[in-house]
């Protein structure tokens, strides 16, 4: 598949995710003839245009969702760097009536931009980081904000290292932004019960985060790369241009060969995972085309209390939107429960690297979730309808796959 058809592919999926409809898209995309900047009938030129009407119209998060399109899959030229701007500026238009905090802090790296709902330092609230991949800004999934903080969290959305306003650089310790992240949130939010929603390859910073931050609580994530993604010669070529491209980017990996010289160190072993020992709940895509199928395996080998929900489609399972979504916010509800029904037994426990042995009950998941089902059916959003069989948490079953 060429360039242009990669992203035109690309795009079909992460607008789905976005909530701009199939209809729309199919009426966009004919128009895009190529890829150079400045061109009239180029993606980011297009798009933009389309963002540009809507923002006139007076609809700033539907502009702001064009306009990470134009910019998709990164910032890497003027027009495209435009729309990045456009995009944090639509958005905290449309935060400003909707009770989302912007977010920008200093890193002894470069600077970290967040939005946030629900933070309080008289009254602190469990943590909820929610981060999405490597093409996905935060933008993307900050509308999600205010229904998070109705659940009960401290919910922030952040970035990926490199990642539209962040300006770090993405290696092998960027999972060091989760605890920084934690460190600057402490006095308004109960970081000591934080709970990771990380989509795809911030799934991989959270798991490796969780091995070694105690305060990490639980983590959520969709088709996180674990390490057959970094590591499998046979796998890297059937990976997107796309992909290898955006992650060289984020890297600064001058070439192919260098990229995966770096990836190398990005792998997780049996020994980080098995420390992961607090709830982890993992969506398989069984079509995954960037994530390999050994993952699951690895995860499912070495995770003391990992959950999977398999739905058959792409990365990321854009067609499942609705029951994706719902299955994630009852993994939050069920893991927050489950702390809150251990006791003394769910605090960490010392020795090396985080918590072991942290157990709880989790038998009253279903009835927590019956009193939320409302803001569950919210939080899924508008792009999809839930299966009824995902419509609410369900208490745990012996086998860890759903």
């Amino acid at each position: 598949m060429d360039h242009l058809a990669e992203l035109k592919e690309f795009a079909r999926l992460h607008a789905r995710g976005q909530g701009v409809g199939d209809r729309q898209v199919a009426a966009v995309l004919p128009r895009i003839t190529n890829d150079e900047p400045g061109h009239p009938a180029s993606w980011a030129r297009v798009w933009t245009g389309e963002a540009d009407r809507l923002a006139v119209a007076g609809r700033p998060l539907d502009a702001c969702r064009h306009y990470a399109l134009a910019r998709f899959p990164y910032h890497g030229d003027d027009v495209r760097r435009r729309a990045q701007d456009n995009c944090v500026r639509t958005f905290d238009d449309w935060r400003r009536r909707h009770g989302v905090e912007r977010l920008v802090l200093d890193h002894p790296d470069g600077t970290v931009a967040c939005w946030a709902s629900g933070l309080d330092s008289r009254r602190r609230r469990p943590l909820l980081l929610v981060m999405g991949g490597i093409v996905s800004v935060k933008e993307q999934w900050a509308p999600l904000l205010p229904r998070l903080a109705r659940l009960g969290w401290a919910a922030v959305v952040g970035e990926m290292p490199g990642v539209g306003e962040n300006t770090l650089r993405y290696h092998a310790d960027s999972w060091r932004l989760l605890p920084f992240l934690m460190d600057r949130l402490a006095g308004r939010a109960r970081v000591t019960d934080t709970s990771v929603l990380g989509l795809s390859f911030s799934g991989h910073l959270a798991l490796r985060a969780a091995a070694e931050d105690p305060r990490i609580r639980s983590v959520h994530t969709v088709g996180a790369p674990v390490a057959g993604f970094f590591a499998d010669p046979d796998w890297w070529p059937r990976v997107p241009g796309i992909t290898v491209a955006t992650l060289r980017r984020l890297t600064g990996a001058p070439d192919d060969d260098a990229l995966r010289a770096l990836l190398a160190d990005f792998p997780l072993g049996p020994d980080v995972l098995g420390a992961v020992d607090i709830p982890v709940g993992y969506v398989v895509s069984s079509r995954d085309e960037i994530i390999p199928p050994g993952e699951r395996q690895l995860l499912g080998a070495t995770l003391p209390r990992v959950r999977f929900k398999e739905f058959d489609d792409v990365h990321g399972s854009p067609a499942h939107l609705g029951a994706l979504r719902t299955w994630l916010i009852a993994s939050l509800l069920r893991a927050r429960l489950a702390h809150r029904l251990g006791g003394p037994r769910a605090l960490p426990a010392t020795g090396a690297g985080r918590r072991r042995g942290a157990t709880g009950a989790s038998g009253g998941a279903a009835g927590a979730a019956a009193r939320s089902r409302n803001d569950l059916a919210a939080a899924a959003g508008p792009s999809g309808t839930a299966n009824a069989s995902d419509a609410a948490p369900r208490a745990p079953r012996r086998s860890p796959v759903e």
